[in-house]
C-alpha cells in the first residue's frame, strides 16, 4: 500500500509537467492564428536578375525580328522564282520571233505615210509591253526617243526587236530578284546569330546569378554598340 502511494505521488510532477507542455503548446497556436497574415514574417525572396530578365525580353523581341526577316527572304525566294519563270516565257518568245524573222523581206518602193505607220506601231507596241511590265520606263523613254531603236524597220523587224528588249529587261529583274534574295538571306542569318548570342548570354547571366549583373552589363556594352544592338524592327 505504501508502494502503490509512493509510485502515485512520484508520478504527479511528471504528469503535471507534461499537462503543462500541451497547454503550452495550444496556447502559442491559438496565438499565431490570431495573428494577421500581414503581420507575419514573410520568407526572404530570391534576388532579381534584371540584367539577364533584360536579356531575355531582347532575345524574345530579337525572336520576333528573326520570324519576319524569314518571312521576308521566302517572299524574296518566290519572287526570284516568278522573275525566272517570266525570263523563260520570254526567252521562249523572242527565240520564236527570231525563228520567224529569219528569212528576209522583199524590198519594195514604200507607200507615202507608211514611215510615220510603222514609228506608231513601235511607239503603240512598246507602250503595251511597258504596261504589262514587260519592258522598263527607261526603255519605253528610248523607244519615243528613237536612241537605239529604229522607227523605220518593218513590223515584223520591229516585233523581233521588241521581244529582244523583253528578254533583256527580264533578265535583269530576275538578277535584282536574286541580289534582293541574298540581302534577305544575310539579314536572317544575322537575326538568327543575335537571337543565339542573346539566349545563350541570357543563360549564363542566370547562372552566375546578380552577384554579377554590374559586370555583365559592362561586358555586354562592350561587346555592342548601341547601333548594333539587335532591335525589333
Amino acid at each position: 500500500m505504501d508502494s502503490a502511494l509512493q509510485t502515485l505521488v512520484s508520478a504527479v510532477p511528471q504528469a503535471a509537467a507534461i499537462w503543462l507542455i500541451i497547454l503550452l503548446l495550444l496556447a502559442v497556436a491559438v496565438a499565431t492564428a490570431k495573428v494577421p497574415r500581414g503581420l507575419l514574417p514573410e520568407p526572404p525572396e530570391k534576388e532579381e536578375n534584371r540584367y539577364a530578365a533584360e536579356l531575355e525580353t531582347a532575345a524574345v523581341q530579337a525572336a520576333e525580328t528573326a520570324g519576319r526577316r524569314r518571312a521576308e527572304w521566302l517572299s524574296a525566294q518566290d519572287a526570284v522564282e516568278a522573275a525566272w519563270s517570266a525570263y523563260e516565257e520570254a526567252d521562249r518568245l523572242a527565240r520564236r520571233t527570231s525563228a520567224a524573222t529569219a528569212y528576209p523581206l522583199l524590198s519594195r518602193r514604200r507607200k507615202p505615210g507608211e514611215n510615220t505607220d510603222r514609228q506608231r506601231y513601235l511607239h503603240r507596241a512598246a507602250t503595251q509591253l511597258c504596261r504589262t511590265h514587260d519592258l522598263s520606263i527607261a526603255q519605253l523613254n528610248d523607244v519615243y526617243a528613237h536612241r537605239g531603236w529604229n522607227p523605220r524597220l518593218h513590223p515584223v523587224q520591229q516585233e523581233a526587236v521588241l521581244r529582244d528588249a523583253v528578254r533583256a529587261h527580264r533578265f535583269a529583274a530576275y538578277r535584282q530578284a536574286v541580289e534582293r534574295e541574298q540581302a534577305a538571306w544575310r539579314s536572317v542569318e544575322a537575326a538568327a546569330e543575335a537571337v543565339r548570342d542573346l539566349r545563350a548570354e541570357a543563360a549564363s547571366a542566370r547562372l552566375r546569378g546578380p552577384a554579377a549583373e554590374s559586370i555583365d552589363r559592362h561586358w555586354w556594352s562592350e561587346q555592342w554598340t548601341p547601333a548594333e544592338l539587335p532591335a525589333a524592327a
